[in-house]
């Protein structure tokens, strides 16, 4: 909990910090796609790469990575409203809740789609031509993860960048309150 100026307390400090923490996390799962996971399964064989990429359909669908995944853009948008006022502040967490909420659209509106066609295109054994359907998806579903891994790693700069400057803001607000205020 941090001091208003007012000496209320406020979890605007927590928020931010939840969602830097959610922001980094969905960069860094975005990124290791980008940089390790997708170029190993490029070499591997046509059926392979299809019932790898099914397998790991199914398993990201847990808790735990939407917590993270819809827990980025719900902290984001709570934290650009919670510190609206801080005209140094605001400016960051908007721009990142813009740039994450596009990754999160190219997701639902690319990724995803891509993810079911891919399922739906059946047990990878029963496949008649898997090079066929690893074709429709691995460029687009490779080139639209490196966009979401751009923006949500330009989400994660500016959140911390904020996170920065309201540090420096609660040091200056803290050493501008009478002590009584700083300790209750």
């Amino acid at each position: 909990m941090t001091q208003n100026n007012d000496g209320r307390r406020t979890t605007a400090g927590s928020v931010l910090v939840a969602a830097t923490v959610a922001m980094g996390l969905i960069a860094g799962t975005f990124y290791i796609f980008a940089c390790a996971v997708m170029p190993a399964l490029a070499r591997s064989d046509d059926r392979v790469y299809v019932e790898v990429m099914q397998n790991i359909d199914d398993v990201i669908q847990n808790p735990v990575f939407f917590l993270s995944f819809i827990g980025a853009l719900i902290l984001a948008g709570i934290s650009a409203w919670q510190l609206r006022s801080f005209e140094r502040l605001r400016g960051w967490v908007w721009a990142a809740l813009v740039a994450y909420a596009l990754a999160f659209l190219f997701t639902v509106m690319v990724n995803i789609p891509l993810n079911t066609d891919l399922v739906d295109a059946g047990d990878p054994a029963r496949i008649a031509d898997p090079a066929a359907v690893r074709e429709e998806f691995e460029d687009p579903w490779v080139a639209w993860n490196i966009v979401r891994a751009v923006l949500s790693t330009i989400a994660l700069g500016c959140l911390a960048r904020a996170l920065v400057l309201y540090g420096r803001t609660a040091r200056r607000t803290r050493d501008h309150l009478p002590s009584a205020v700083v300790s209750a």
